[in-house]
């Protein structure tokens, strides 16, 4: 078995390089994109283009991210959709500062830690009626275009109405994703009556419409978000979920807000970094820089086994934190400016062994009181960074009759320890995992960025700066370049890591370093798909211009003009 995983890791080490270029770094798959006046990013790229043709009918930033984000729910439903929830950082060039909007969706009022004790239950289930919270995402569409958008919502949601009436082709890994969801959900209640048309899965190259979502859209479109949370798409919800056992109510869909809220931020090497605030994990992501901070990481050298193994001693450190910590904060007193303090960090790093991966660490003792992510800039300054999602891919499996989306199971990452910070609550928010990023510079913008991929996120945000500030990549290398994720620490919803997890790693990481990092103690393995899809656009100050890109592992497209 040991001379099989040799073998094994050495053939996915021999591809180094994407394919070979005359510049642009050797792990670029291709140039980024530049231009003047807008660019937008995405992981599909007709929704770029709607996002594109909607700054050049004179919209906004604001106004383009909708769009496309409608598109995508559309579009990339293995991902995205109206039946989850939103999370932006949008930096508005009037106001020459940084918004953060947190989208995300409570929990059903009547739904208890009780009910699951009588039911025996230690964990929320994935999939059904009682992982579904409220979905958050179309109020947090209202939410932006009411603080800044320009264009009505009728003109922002006509070119995905149109598709879903008329028709789009599916692209490959969505093709890929969406045969694999209908062999899991083929069988719930309303799943085939829209996502697989004359009884077949859909694949690469199959036309598909989905009318209930457009006429859901087109309500949406002239009702306003109330069209949404009241009414009859609200009754449909309701109805459905608690026909299927489940709790929500149509009060609870009608008594969502979403919360305007300062983003957090800290400075690694003279840039700042900045995230939301729990119940997100972007916390986690300056945590892990603050730690590698005290390091010469550039020295080190990308991908060198000194620099993997002490990402991941950071990463197992800052996710304790995160298991213990992170939380709704309207219903716990969190300690984020404790946990984000350089002074913390350097308490944190001294329990780093240079020469051996921890098989566990405690989170620190502090006081108390699949996914799509996408990036917008306009010709006026504005940029925005969002990222919206259902969880476990396409969500709970849970498909409301003739309204053409399925709905959330962020629900799940509620924990059932009573006392637990994030332990199930009424009408509280769980632990997300979706976490937008920015960078700025000297107070002004300079990346927007983020990627998808559940626990992947912090590591990955992690990742992508270190790129581009120690290693001095490009836009487009940052986001190409080999990745690692570390499995196994311990979660929000209860279990505590004993074994030290597991190290996965890209193919472009050579043998020598794989041998070197299981000389350390760490575990190390490969797995295709699980390293999310990384969109971003950085601002040129000197030159006036954007810089866009979007990776090679997912669908994508950057596109400006």
């Amino acid at each position: 078995m040991k001379q099989f995983l040799v073998i094994f890791i050495t053939l996915i080490s021999l591809q180094t390089y994407a394919q070979d270029r005359v510049n642009g770094g050797k792990f670029a798959t291709r140039s980024e994109v530049i231009s003047q006046n807008g660019m937008v990013a995405t992981s599909h790229p007709l929704a770029t283009q709607i996002g594109i043709d909607i700054l050049k009918q004179g919209g906004n930033a604001i106004d383009a991210a909708i769009a496309a984000n409608a598109a995508l729910g559309l579009m990339e439903p293995t991902g995205s959709g109206i039946g989850g929830d939103l999370f932006a950082i949008i930096w508005s060039a009037k106001d020459q500062k940084l918004y953060g909007l947190n989208a995300s969706g409570r929990s059903p009022e009547k739904l208890t830690l009780q009910y699951f004790k009588d039911k025996k239950m230690t964990k929320i289930p994935s999939f059904g009626p009682l992982p579904v919270s409220v979905p958050g995402c179309v109020d947090g569409w209202f939410e932006m275009h009411g603080k800044f958008g320009t264009l009505d919502m009728e003109q922002i949601l006509k070119p995905a109405i149109d598709y879903a009436n008329n028709g789009f082709p599916v692209t490959e890994l969505i093709g890929y994703y969406l045969t694999g969801t209908s062999r899991r959900f083929k069988e719930y209640p309303n799943f085939a009556d829209t996502y697989m048309p004359n009884g077949n899965s859909l694949n690469k190259g199959s036309v598909f419409k989905n009318p209930y979502l457009a006429n859901t859209y087109d309500k949406i479109g002239k009702g306003g978000r109330d069209a949404f949370y009241k009414g009859e798409v609200a009754k449909t919800i309701a109805n459905f979920i608690q026909e299927q056992g489940g709790f929500l109510s149509v009060k609870d869909l009608a008594n969502h807000t979403s919360e305007w809220v300062e983003p957090i931020s800290s400075n690694y090497r003279g840039y700042d970094v900045w995230e939301l605030p729990p119940n997100g994990q972007g916390t986690a992501a300056l945590q892990i820089l603050n730690i590698m901070e005290g390091y010469n990481v550039k020295e080190m050298g990308f991908g060198s086994a000194e620099y993997i193994h002490h990402f991941t001693e950071a990463k197992k450190l800052a996710f304790e934190d995160r298991a213990k910590y992170y939380a709704d904060p309207a219903f716990n007193k969190l300690p984020v400016e404790q946990l984000i303090s350089k002074e913390y960090a350097n308490e944190r790093r001294k329990l780093i062994n240079p020469n051996r991966a921890a098989r566990s660490y405690d989170a620190g003792e502090l006081e108390q009181g699949n996914t799509i992510y996408m990036t917008v800039a306009d010709k006026f300054g504005n940029m925005v960074s969002l990222i919206q999602s259902n969880y476990r891919g396409m969500g709970s499996g849970m498909v409301p009759p003739k309204l053409g989306f399925m709905l959330q199971d962020r629900g799940e990452l509620f924990s059932l320890e009573e006392g637990h910070l994030n332990v199930i609550e009424p009408k509280k928010r769980p632990f997300h995992t979706i976490i937008p990023a920015f960078i700025t510079k000297n107070g002004k913008p300079w990346v927007s960025f983020g990627l998808m991929g559940g626990a992947m996120q912090p590591q990955g945000h992690a990742q992508i700066v270190i790129n581009l500030i120690d290693f001095e990549m490009n836009l487009q290398e940052a986001g190409d370049a080999p990745r690692m994720q570390h499995n196994g620490s311990s979660e929000p919803t209860g279990g505590k890591m004993t074994d030290g997890g597991q190290l996965v790693l890209e193919s472009g990481i050579d043998y020598q370093t794989i041998r070197a990092l299981m000389s350390k103690g760490h575990k190390v393995g490969f797995e295709l798909g699980s390293y999310g899809g990384y969109q971003a656009i950085m601002w040129d100050e000197i030159n006036k211009v954007y810089f866009g890109a979007s990776e090679s592992r997912k669908d994508g497209q950057a596109s400006g003009y």
